[in-house]
């Protein structure tokens, strides 16, 4: 009996596919793209040159639903969707599934970025302009109702800061949507949702990752997140609205909460859905010291033991959201 072929979908580890819907015409890469042949992986277009309209409508024309790019070249990749992905998710060519798996994947690596750097006392306007890009170019997508659902696939229920960061902003982006803010609204409350736990970074991981409970004074430097992140902006643009995201939003409706004990519509309504959705993402997680607790449960719990401190009127239209989601 002879040796059986390979595959057809087999691809060797030095090449990755992508969609070539993914290409934006005109713009500029820093990888090579190339077309494949049985087994062989032939150049279509060079690193430096721009992939122009009429290569992409050839491309489907063809029946070409993948093209190919070098492992090694994947930096490059990366930077381009980046660059792009204001572009890529406004495509309604592109699947809303592949749409979100980039959406997800590239934001991830950005927050990541911000989060894991040995911070210096001021968050580095590099990696600001990045997670500023980021918000710029994905709210109106994270508007559209359908986008909650074929994201959540890809939320991540083992906690990290930046991942919890991404999926609050997720969730309260889409939650605020619903109040129909204007965009300047969206776009600086929803910067405020993903850099809300910058000040995190300032605490020690083995206070935030301590497995029983916390002591007095360690509850106590945990509290200072809030005006800490504040602090880490202080140099960037950033508008009051973002920067009460950031101080706000452990802030409770009856007053108990901090580090102002400011209460009811005191708090600015978006921060409200951003303290919804903090609660909510923390508790859906796993965590050192709780293992992650289903959705409908989350939901119960914070009905029945946070009914004082969460805003119940932005609670329930939540709980709209998450359920045309499909979520619960």
């Amino acid at each position: 009996m002879g040796q059986e072929s390979q595959p057809k979908q087999w691809i060797p580890a030095s090449f990755f596919p992508v969609s070539p819907l993914i290409l934006v015409p005109e713009a500029l890469g820093e990888f090579s793209v190339y077309l494949r042949q049985g087994q062989e992986f032939v150049l279509y277009s060079r690193s430096g040159e721009r992939f122009t309209h009429t290569q992409r409508v050839k491309l489907f024309e063809s029946g070409v639903d993948e093209v190919y790019v070098q492992t090694v070249e994947k930096p490059g990749f990366d930077e381009y969707i980046e660059e792009n992905l204001g572009a890529i998710l406004a495509d309604e060519s592109l699947p809303l599934e592949e749409r979100s798996r980039l959406f997800y994947d590239t934001s991830a690596g950005v927050i990541r970025d911000a989060f894991d750097e040995k911070l210096p006392p001021r968050l580095e306007e590099e990696h600001f302009s990045r997670v500023r890009d980021v918000v710029r170019q994905s709210t109106d997508f994270l508007r559209d109702e359908r986008a909650l659902r074929t994201v959540a696939p890809f939320i991540d229920h083992d906690y990290k800061s930046y991942t919890h960061s991404l999926q609050v902003f997720v969730y309260a982006v889409s939650l605020y949507s619903s109040f129909e803010p204007d965009e300047d609204q969206l776009y600086e409350y929803g910067l405020g949702a993903l850099l809300h736990d910058i000040g995190k970074t300032r605490i020690p991981l083995k206070v935030l990752n301590k497995r029983g409970a916390l002591t007095k004074e360690e509850r106590a430097l945990v509290q200072t997140h809030s005006v800490q992140g504040v602090a880490l902006c202080a140099n960037l643009e950033i508008t009051q609205r973002t920067f009460n995201s950031i101080l706000f939003h452990h802030e409770r409706m009856d007053g108990k909460g901090y580090p102002s004990g400011i209460k009811g519509e005191d708090i600015p309504l978006a921060v409200r859905c951003i303290t919804v959705a903090d609660i909510y993402d923390a508790l859906t997680s796993n965590r050192p010291y709780a293992p992650a607790m289903r959705p409908y449960d989350a939901l119960i719990l914070m009905r029945d033991e946070m009914s004082q401190a969460i805003d119940l009127g932005v609670y329930k239209r939540f709980i709209t959201m998450l359920s045309g989601a499909k979520i619960v």
